[in-house]
């Protein structure tokens, strides 16, 4: 069944259209992860893994991602595989990229921006991501900033995220998201999380300590007419965090190499979280999965809170 939109027509999978239609409450993954973010097969078993733990939350997942030029949320376990393995060719889809591989019937997995803008058409307004793009190191030469950036601007979604990938500079990417009024909310944190790592040196001053009181700002927000997005900075679990000081000196390596051999644009990033993998000698990757699961957790329990409040505030 597709469901058109004023901009986008979206294919739902059968138990996404049912939870929609019902009011039962749905998170969104993307699939970015999947086809480039983590090595095969640890990327499939993670995107199972992951769409399980919606479940036992007690949400339906919608991992969202472009096939054969269709938008999709929700995918099947062989459309899963697919975006899964290594030789696949699946393209990384942005918001200016969409339009071409849906008119080319192209197969793409889909950052946070276009996972953003499908989520939307869908009706979908959760999203559980590992961490956001933002302003780049340099950005006042090179003008490379995320188009994660002016989507949370923009789209009325929740991404709930581990703080900005590690590589960027954390406090431009604050200082645009302030600029353009986007609510960054501290999950039982005071600092913007650094992806591996659980603080930085940047404060964060909104926080919220349970998700009950996140979803009620979502649907406050929302129902006041502010558009836009919400950013839940969710810090990684104990357990894996990597000090910010630590980090910082793997991620001057990383990015020296990148610089050697020339590497910018879109193949910057999936070099860099290689080279830091390799770098930490897979520490790197432990921590990513465990900081997704985490992140997907909260925004399982963001979303069935937004179910339900949706739910009371409709009844006469």
């Amino acid at each position: 069944m597709t469901t058109a939109t004023a901009t986008l027509d979206v294919k739902l999978a059968e138990e996404v259209r049912d939870a929609l239609a019902s009011g039962r409450p749905v998170v969104a993954l993307e699939s970015t992860i999947i086809a480039h973010g983590l090595p095969y097969p640890d990327n499939i078993q993670t995107a199972k893994a992951l769409e399980d733990r919606v479940r036992n939350g007690g949400a339906v997942p919608a991992t969202i991602a472009v096939l054969d030029g269709i938008a999709k949320a929700g995918l099947s376990t062989e459309e899963l595989d697919v975006i899964a393995q290594p030789a696949a060719n699946i393209a990384k889809l942005s918001r200016r990229d969409l339009a071409f591989a849906l008119s080319q019937k192209r197969h793409g997995a889909t950052t946070v921006a276009a996972t953003m803008i499908i989520a939307e058409a869908a009706g979908i307004e959760i999203f559980a991501t590992g961490g956001i793009g933002g302003v780049h190191r340099g950005a006042e030469t090179n003008f490379d900033i995320s188009a994660d950036l002016p989507e949370l601007a923009r789209t009325n979604v929740a991404v709930i995220c581990a703080g900005p990938k590690a590589i960027l500079d954390i406090g431009l990417t604050m200082e645009y998201l302030e600029t353009y009024g986007v609510p960054v909310i501290g999950y039982r944190c005071d600092s913007m999380p650094a992806f591996y790592s659980a603080r930085s040196a940047h404060p964060i001053e909104m926080r919220l300590d349970d998700a009950e009181a996140i979803a009620r700002l979502c649907w406050q927000k929302w129902h006041a007419g502010l558009d836009g997005g919400v950013l839940v900075a969710n810090p990684i679990p104990p357990a894996f965090d990597i000090p910010y000081h630590e980090m910082a000196v793997v991620i001057e390596d990383a990015l020296a190499k990148a610089q050697d051999a020339g590497i910018s644009g879109k193949a910057l990033t999936p070099f860099l979280l290689a080279e830091i993998s390799n770098l930490t000698h897979g520490e790197s990757l432990s921590a990513n999965k465990a900081l997704v699961e985490n992140n997907v957790s909260l925004a399982t329990e963001i979303a069935c809170h937004l179910a339900e409040l949706k739910q009371a505030r409709s009844k006469p």
